[in-house]
């Protein structure tokens, strides 16, 4: 039952691969959601979505990429250096509370899938031994 499994927060910069990341760990058994606090001005935000009941867990993973990462994972979007200085902004209080973070620009994403198993299998995070139902996507297009 995922209403007693941890809470797995994606949350990171636009492209940086958090849908992706959320449909691995959710086909691992995590509970893993995606937060797309990268368009809001709250600082919090992913405090404030899909908090947990009593006496269970949140881990927060921080996705970057930089600015020519974004433009080779989303060519369709006019990515601006300005608007990439906003997001890292809006950002920063999730990237500081993050339990990991992973620049995933030089990174496919398995690799990124990887290492966030490595992470919670070495912290004993909960999951469950069969994949969990889908969740919206974050963003674009993903190929």
């Amino acid at each position: 039952m995922t209403n007693q499994l941890p809470v797995i927060k994606i949350v990171g910069m636009s492209a940086s691969g958090k849908s992706t990341l959320v449909e691995g760990l959710r086909a691992a058994g995590y509970d893993a959601r995606p937060v797309s606090q990268e368009h809001s001005n709250v600082p919090d935000l992913w405090r404030q979505f899909d908090t947990p009941g009593y006496g269970e867990s949140v881990w927060l993973i921080y996705l970057d990429v930089s600015l020519d990462g974004q433009h080779t994972r989303r060519p369709d979007v006019s990515w601006s250096a300005k608007w990439w200085r906003t997001e890292q902004t809006r950002l920063h209080h999730a990237r500081t509370h993050a339990d990991l973070r992973i620049d995933t620009t030089a990174m496919s994403p398995q690799q990124v899938l990887d290492l966030a198993l490595l992470f919670l299998q070495r912290h004993d995070v909960d999951y469950v031994d069969h994949p969990l139902p889908p969740v919206a996507s974050t963003g674009g297009v993903r190929k």
